[in-house]
């Protein structure tokens, strides 16, 4: 990374907050950054202990908060392939044993806080694995088809893009007794693990009524963090702190592929859109479980533009998220439901990651929320040019990137290829 300094740029926009009361974050988020764990992928076997094992090295890189991807067994009726989905839960109040016991989850916990370091769990509160034992126990907190059988989830019903998620069933909310049950078994990680929140899967598909109800009965064992896998902003009027900001990265990639640049970003942050409350954070990222899987890895979706796009991610108002092996060149799309470990490589990327983190670390400017700076975009009178500037009082950082694949002209300097300045 090239730190220099700049000179003066013509100020274009100031980015406006809206007005609206947002959840009352844990101080120790305002500056923090975000890392995805892939326990079943993170080493060869699989453990708890290796995560354990690795933090001083995710603490040195400038990691806050360890978003666990799910930690519960696994159901087997229905099990897509192997070793099944990670978000078929069959216990909620169990530890998945390819991982590990309690224990393992407790000393890994409980190492992270001695770091100063924060972990989440995934949490599945839409739907459970088949041989869940609620389906037994409490059939009526499942939705059922007109001949009032519990049936396997069908997402988007209505689309040329329906999806049967043929290994889980689907809770109905409906049913209030649910939610005592879910919040119940939500609150015994905190108390049995001391964790520190939870990111929601599929957080929108679950009433914001019932969230809203988890947070303060949660906030009242401990103030939790939570991030949900949505992007409604009535989520974060009263439950959830961050959510995912799925359309800034869907720009980023565009810019890879040569199908946008500056003008898109500037778009992006100067037209009318839904307004989330005031102080929400939004999660920026590159990739993640879902996505590398799914969709690409970083080799597949940005090519040689990785670097300039994940200087992006880190630097725009919200909270980076760094996926597992993303600073070892993550270049394959690791397998959903089967064993297939993450090459590390010595980590060729860590220097990268830590000097992007540690900005959120060392400037105000740079901090989540309404705690951050002001986001000034710049004119650099060059559409593959995007440059911006985060102040908050007297700290300032500037931000410059070349969001093309050819050498750009900016001011008196010629920058190379996806190359990118910050001071």
């Amino acid at each position: 990374m090239k730190f220099r300094p700049l000179s003066a740029l013509l100020l274009s926009a100031v980015l406006a907050l809206p007005a609206q009361a947002a959840v009352h974050h844990v101080e120790w988020s305002r500056q923090a950054t975000i890392y995805e764990v892939n326990v079943r992928q993170y080493s060869a076997d699989s453990r708890f202990a290796a995560v354990t094992a690795d933090l001083p090295r995710l603490k040195k890189m400038g990691v806050d908060i360890l978003w666990l991807m799910p930690i519960h067994p696994i159901g087997e009726k229905n099990r897509k392939g192997p070793l099944g989905s990670y978000y078929a839960v069959r216990d909620y109040k169990a530890v998945n044993p390819e991982f590990g016991n309690l224990d393992d989850l407790r000393q890994l916990v409980k190492a992270a806080h001695g770091l100063g370091m924060k972990v989440i769990i995934d949490w599945v509160a839409n739907h459970t694995a088949w041989d869940n034992p609620w389906v037994a126990q409490h059939p009526d907190w499942y939705k059922k088809n007109a001949k009032g059988e519990i049936y396997a989830v069908t997402w988007n019903p209505d689309t040329p893009k329906v999806e049967y998620w043929t290994d889980v069933v689907g809770l109905d909310y409906n049913n209030k007794a649910l939610w005592a049950g879910m919040i119940d078994a939500m609150a015994y990680w905190l108390r049995e693990a001391d964790i520190d929140g939870f990111r929601c899967d599929v957080a929108s598909a679950v009433p914001t009524p019932f969230w809203n109800e988890a947070r303060a009965q949660l906030d009242k064992i401990k103030p939790v963090f939570m991030l949900a896998e949505a992007d409604k902003p009535d989520l974060q009027e009263a439950a959830f702190d961050m959510s995912y900001s799925w359309d800034f990265a869907d720009v980023l990639k565009k810019i890879a592929k040569g199908e946008a640049d500056a003008r898109e970003l500037r778009a992006y942050f100067t037209a009318p859109k839904v307004a989330f409350p005031a102080d929400s954070y939004r999660m920026r990222f590159t990739n993640n479980h879902d996505w590398d899987s799914w969709d690409g890895s970083d080799k597949e979706l940005y090519g040689p533009a990785f670097e300039a796009v994940a200087v992006l991610a880190a630097t725009v108002p919200g909270m980076p998220l760094v996926y597992s092996g993303q600073e070892s060149h993550l270049d394959k799309r690791l397998a959903f439901f089967q064993k297939d470990p993450i090459a590390w490589r010595g980590y060729p990327l860590q220097d990268f990651y830590a000097k992007l983190l540690k900005l959120k670390h060392a400037h105000p400017a740079m901090a989540n929320g309404d705690a951050g700076g002001t986001m000034e975009l710049l004119d650099t009178g060059n559409d593959k040019v995007f440059a911006f500037k985060r102040v908050k009082g007297k700290d300032a950082v500037t931000v410059v990137v070349n969001v093309s694949g050819a050498p750009q002209h900016y001011q008196k300097v010629v920058l190379k290829p996806w190359a990118y300045e910050i001071h």
